[in-house]
Formats: C-alpha cells, sequence, structure tokens
C-alpha cells in the first residue's frame, strides 16, 4: 500500500473510532434504558479489555475518575464515572509514553521542517521536499509539514501531488471540529489549531491563486519576481538598493503581489544582502542608512498589511525582531513614524496581537512607547494607539512589571510633572493607560507604594487650577480615575498623603466639567476611609452640604459615591451627622436614595440614616414618613445583599427606640417579628 494511502486510512480509522465514541457518549445519556443498558454493557467490555495482567486491583483511572470494571451493569450505569471526560480519556490510553514519544518526534520533525524551509528559500525544491518527506515520517499528522510541501510540489508544477497533500493537511479541521461534537467544552483547547487550519486554507488559497497569475503572463506578477531578482544583485551602491526597494513597494497592490513576495523568498533580501542588513541594522545611521531603513519598513508594510502569513514571516526573522524596540528608540522621526506604521498593523486583529506578544520581548516597550508622550507629532497619537492595544494581552500586562519600578515610574513621574510642556492630548491618554494597568494587582501595588507618583498627581492637579484648557482638563480627569485605581491598595503612604488628596478634590467640586466632579466624588469615597484627619478637614469644608446637593441632582455613579462619602463621614463624626440632619431636611434625599434599585447605594444610606438617629428630634422628622415601610421592605429580605437588610435593620431598631412613635407604624405592617429578630445587629442603641 503507498504511503499515501497508509496515511489516508490511518486518518480515516482515527475519525471512525471518535465516531464510535461519541455514539458511546450519546448512548449513556438516552433516555431509553435498553439504549443506555446496551452502550453501559459496551462500556464495560471495553474497559475489561483494557486491563492488563499487572493490575492489581479492577480498577482504571481516567482523568481522575476512577471506574470499577467489576461493577454491575445497573451499577454502572449511575455511576459518576461514565461521562464525557472519561470517554475521551479513553483515546489517551498509555498517555504518558505517547507524550514523550510524540515530542521527541515532535523536535525531529521540527527541525527537518526548518531544513527543508531553508532548502525551499534556495530554490531546492527537490531536497525541500525530501525533507519534509522525512518529516512526515516522524509525526505524520504535522499539518504544516504538509502545506510546505505542497508548496514545493507547486514550483515543481506537480499540482495532483500539491492538491493531495492540501487535502489531507485540511482534514485536520474535521478532526478538531468531530471533537469539539464530542465536547464543546474544548473548544478553548483546541482554538489555536483550527486558527492554525485556517490561516493555511487561505495561505494555501492565496498561492494557488498567486500561481495562476504567474501562469497567465499578467505584468504586476511578473513584476515582483523580476525587481526581486535585481535586488538580489550583490555588492551594489546602497542607494540601488533603497532605489529598488521603493519600486518594488509601490508594486505591490494587493493579496497577489504580497504572496508572489513571500513565495519568491522577498523576506531574504535582508537575511542574503550584507549591505542591506549591515544599513537596516546600524546603530548610529547616516543619512543612506536611514533612507534604506524607512524604505525597508514602508515596503513591509504594503506586504504585511492584512496578511497575516506575512507577518508572521517578518515578525520571526532574527534581525527585524531584534531591531523593533531599537527603531522605536532611534531618535530619527521618519524612521519612529513608519515602526509605529508597522506595529500597528500587528495590532489590527487578533491573530497579529498574539504574534507581536508571543515573538517580541516586550518588558521595555512601555517604557519606550511612553517617551512618544514628548512628540508633538503624529508618533504620539500612534505610540498610544498601539499602548492601549497592547494592554489588552495579559503577557504584556505581566512583562510590564519587570521594569515598571525602575524604568518605568521615574518616566511616568517627570511626565506628569511635565504636564504644561508635553503633547497632554497623548499624556490624557498615557495616564488612563496607566490606569488600565492597575488592574494588575502586582502593578497596582508598586505604583500605590511609590511616593513620588503620588506627589506628581497632586502636583497635576494643583497645575490645573492655572491652566484649565480642554486638554489639561483630559488630563486632570485621567489622573483622577489613576488615583482612584491606585486607592484599592491602602498602605500608609495613602494615609500619609490623604488629607493632601481629599483637600483638592474639595476644592474640585466647584468645577464646571461634572465629569471631574464626578470623579473628585469617587476619589474622596475612597481616600476618607484611609484618614479620620481626612475625614474631620472634609466635614470642616462643608463636605455633607455639598453631597446633599449633588445627591439631589441625581445621577448613578455620582449618588454611589456620594452616599459612600457620607457614610464614611456620619460614621463617626458627629460633626457630619449634625449636618446631614440639616441639610437634609425631613430626611428626603436619604428617602429617596432608599427606594434606589442599586442595592449599594440602599445599604449606605440605611447606615447613613441609622447613624443620623443620634441627634435629637432627628427620629420624630420622620413621623410622617413612609421610612418604617421602606426599611422593613429591606431588613424583611427583599434586599439579596445581607449587609444591606442588616443595615436596614440596625436603621429601623434605632428609629424606634429613638422614637417609640415608630413602632405602631410597625405593628400596623406586621413588622414587630422583623424588629426583633433584627435586634440582634443593634448593639449600640
Amino acid at each position: 500500500m503507498l504511503a499515501d494511502e497508509e496515511q489516508e486510512e490511518d486518518f480515516q480509522r482515527f475519525l471512525r473510532r471518535v465516531d464510535d465514541i461519541t455514539n458511546l457518549v450519546q448512548g449513556l445519556n438516552s433516555t431509553d434504558p435498553a439504549v443506555k443498558e446496551k452502550a453501559v454493557a459496551e462500556t464495560e467490555k471495553r474497559l475489561r479489555d483494557q486491563e492488563t495482567s499487572k493490575e492489581e486491583e479492577s480498577k482504571t483511572t481516567v482523568n481522575r475518575t476512577v471506574i470499577n470494571t467489576r461493577a454491575s451493569v445497573k451499577d454502572m450505569a449511575n455511576a459518576e464515572a461514565v461521562n464525557t471526560d472519561g470517554f475521551l480519556a479513553i483515546l489517551e490510553q498509555d498517555a504518558k509514553e505517547r507524550a514523550k514519544r510524540r515530542k521527541r518526534n515532535e523536535h525531529l520533525a521540527n527541525a527537518l521542517k526548518g531544513k527543508g524551509n531553508d532548502a525551499f528559500r534556495k530554490g531546492d525544491y527537490v531536497i525541500a521536499i525530501q525533507r519534509y518527506t522525512e518529516g512526515l515520517e516522524k509525526l505524520k499528522d504535522k499539518q504544516e509539514l504538509y502545506t510546505n510541501r505542497a508548496q514545493a510540489y507547486l514550483k515543481m508544477h506537480e499540482y495532483e501531488k500539491a492538491i493531495g497533500d492540501c487535502e489531507w493537511a485540511l482534514k485536520s479541521r474535521q478532526c478538531y471540529e468531530k471533537i469539539l461534537q464530542i465536547d464543546p467544552q474544548k473548544e478553548s483547547l483546541f482554538k489555536d489549531c483550527m486558527n492554525e487550519v485556517n490561516l493555511e486554507e487561505k495561505r494555501m488559497k492565496d498561492e494557488e491563486r498567486a500561481m495562476s497569475e504567474v501562469q497567465s503572463g499578467k505584468l504586476a506578477a511578473l513584476s515582483i519576481k523580476e525587481l526581486l531578482q535585481k535586488l538580489d544583485r550583490p555588492d551594489q551602491n546602497i542607494l540601488y538598493y533603497t532605489g529598488g526597494i521603493r519600486l518594488l513597494t509601490e508594486a505591490v497592490k494587493g493579496c497577489t503581489e504580497q504572496t508572489l513576495f513571500r513565495t519568491n523568498n522577498g523576506f531574504s533580501i535582508l537575511k542574503d544582502n550584507e549591505i542591506v542588513r549591515r544599513g537596516f541594522c546600524a546603530e548610529r545611521k547616516n543619512a543612506a542608512e536611514v533612507d534604506l531603513s524607512v524604505s525597508l519598513l514602508v515596503l513591509w508594510q504594503a506586504v504585511c498589511a492584512g496578511n497575516e502569513e506575512n507577518q508572521r514571516l517578518l515578525l520571526t526573522h532574527p534581525d527585524v525582531n531584534a531591531q523593533l524596540p531599537k527603531l522605536l528608540s532611534s531618535g530619527v522621526s521618519e524612521i519612529q513614524k513608519e515602526t509605529l506604521a508597522l506595529i500597528s498593523l500587528y495590532l489590527e486583529n487578533e491573530n497579529g496581537r498574539r504574534l507581536l506578544v508571543r515573538h517580541q520581548d516586550l518588558t521595555k516597550w512601555l517604557q519606550i512607547l511612553m517617551t512618544f508622550v514628548n512628540s508633538t507629532d503624529a508618533r504620539a497619537s500612534s505610540a498610544m494607539n498601539i499602548l492601549s492595544d497592547l494592554t489588552e494581552e495579559e503577557r504584556f500586562r505581566t512583562q510590564c512589571r519587570v521594569m515598571l519600578s525602575t524604568g518605568v515610574l521615574p518616566l511616568f513621574t517627570h511626565l506628569l510633572t511635565s504636564a504644561k510642556l508635553v503633547n497632554q492630548a497623548a499624556l490624557a491618554r498615557c495616564i488612563g493607560i496607566m490606569g488600565n494597568l492597575c488592574a494588575d494587582v502586582v502593578i497596582r501595588m508598586q505604583m500605590a507604594e511609590c511616593r513620588e507618583c503620588w506627589q506628581a498627581c497632586l502636583k497635576l492637579v494643583d497645575e490645573y487650577f492655572d491652566v484649565s484648557t480642554p486638554k489639561y482638563q483630559d488630563c486632570l480627569f485621567a489622573v483622577l480615575g489613576l488615583i482612584m485605581n491606585l486607592l484599592l491598595e491602602p498602605n500608609v503612604i495613602i494615609q500619609y498623603f490623604a488629607v493632601d488628596i481629599s483637600g483638592r478634590c474639595m476644592s474640585l467640586l466647584r468645577d464646571k466639567d461634572e465629569r471631574i466632579v464626578t470623579r473628585a466624588i469617587g476619589v474622596l469615597s475612597r481616600i476618607l476611609p484611609a484618614s479620620s484627619s481626612a475625614v474631620e478637614e472634609v466635614v470642616k469644608r462643608g463636605v455633607v452640604k455639598k453631597m446633599i446637593k449633588f445627591l439631589k441632582a441625581g445621577g448613578q455613579i455620582t449618588s454611589n459615591y456620594g452616599i459612600k462619602t457620607l457614610s464614611i463621614c456620619t460614621r463617626s463624626n458627629r460633626q457630619a451627622q449634625e449636618d446631614l440632619v440639616k441639610s437634609d431636611k425631613r430626611f428626603n434625599v436619604l428617602l429617596k436614595l432608599l427606594d434606589s434599585e442599586d442595592e449599594m447605594i440602599v445599604g449606605n444610606a440605611a447606615f447613613c440614616l441609622g447613624q443620623c438617629l443620634v441627634v435629637p428630634g432627628a427620629a420624630t422628622s420622620l413621623l410622617n414618613s413612609n421610612v418604617v415601610m421602606i426599611l422593613l421592605k429591606h431588613a424583611g429580605g427583599d434586599a439579596t445583599r445581607p449587609l444591606v437588610q442588616e443595615n436596614a435593620a440596625i436603621a429601623l431598631g434605632k428609629l424606634c427606640v429613638a422614637e417609640p412613635r415608630h413602632i405602631f407604624q410597625l405593628r400596623k405592617l406586621n413588622g414587630l417579628a422583623i424588629l426583633n429578630s433584627s435586634m440582634k445587629y443593634v448593639h449600640s442603641i
């Protein structure tokens, strides 16, 4: 039997086994007792057949689930061991031995694939086919070897063999889809595999289309090959190569030209041409080397735009991989501009982002890209766009930790203290990006413990009162958001700055920008718990009256921050309690908040009310209100949060103690039992 036929039969045998297991799983889940019993019997038989003579007990462990193979059919039907995971695991018998063998074979197959790729780039397609074939002998399900060999067959005009390899490789899709039919929860495990299949499929279609255009004699297709051949001439003047690269860029009009660039070894320009390579990699470039580098970067943009295979090949090129951060830091505006544009191509889709974070050491990228805040041109916006996209990647956030304290924070604090002198639109975005990075606990802790960072934030707030331009407003808005995130990590440094921070926020409450006012209240709600001195200071400055004013105006976010600020102030400050009673006549604002659909607002409103009932006359002022009914509703279980129920119960108890006439209303509502059950919470009455 031919090797290809053996491979096909092998593959079909595997698919039949997958189908077989699928049928077993469906039988076990059947509502028909007869079908289910038959499936259990078949399962028991299969498991018994797998036992070896060396086993002392008749138990088979599959995915940490123990199956008693000597149990009765009835027991077997009810056993938790009979599940999808258990049967998928049957496919993985002798897993450890096979994993070791596969790992060894995969290493050999990868080495042979590399040799085949080298031969392919040199145009030695016979050797390339030989190496790919040897690799398949080591690992016959390695899809890239089939698709790579198919390309080599195309070069040799052996179209039937090329088609055969393509079809075999694409059967991988069938395999993955079969597995997902058995267990959809495995989708995340096979997502990368399916993605590779899709990319390979697209690559092959692109290359077949490009080849047909070459064979039909289309001038545009032929010009790519001709230009690459001219660029392959050795020992020419650097200007010769720069001019040729620019002509090549103009010739790349779409996917066909991009594909022909790849299949005609276009990416070898940098590897095989020493003059081009030396000029591109030079640390201190002269004018000619700058022009060459810019031309290369523009060419790569043309051949990589929307082409994921070309993006992969470029980024895995050792020189390109090593030079990207150096080009960003070069200080040459044109080089930086085109490098930023090239990187941006990778961030337009998920595959490009994954390529970038997988193949690049991004440790210094946050620091490098942050420096563009000093730029006054489009580079600043491009750099911030890239940073914003990168922060979505967990691997980037993890790598940011490395340089944060030594490289990033000193630069960041410098930018904050120089806010008047830098690109303020870019700075606002940069601050927002740092705020987003604070979602990482390690980064947030490092920033929250940086005294210089807090000082720089306060300086920016102070300067805002002198520079109230729209762009500076955006910077302030971003800084307040950053401060709110940092306050999630309480520490002694935050306690030290609490009075200063809360004082700045009190001043900002007069601002005309509602966004800034809302965030200032948000900062107050998080900074005040850190310092009783800060609470005393803001109460003296009339924080209670201001919060009542904002709460009357409404707004979900403002209400949430405002009532939390009031609850902190009234918790331990008698002046705050008295101020609230004076400012909120008959507690109209608090009663409105107690009817809110947001339980956080309800809980804090009930807490504030309970704290203020110690003020003489406060409970009496509520006699003609529906406060008893509202509190009873929340205490009786309408609230889903236990803390809300508790706060409502405490407020209800304090209300009846401070003004016994409320008990009559409680009796009418049959609420005495609820009050009695809530009295265990009321320790201070």
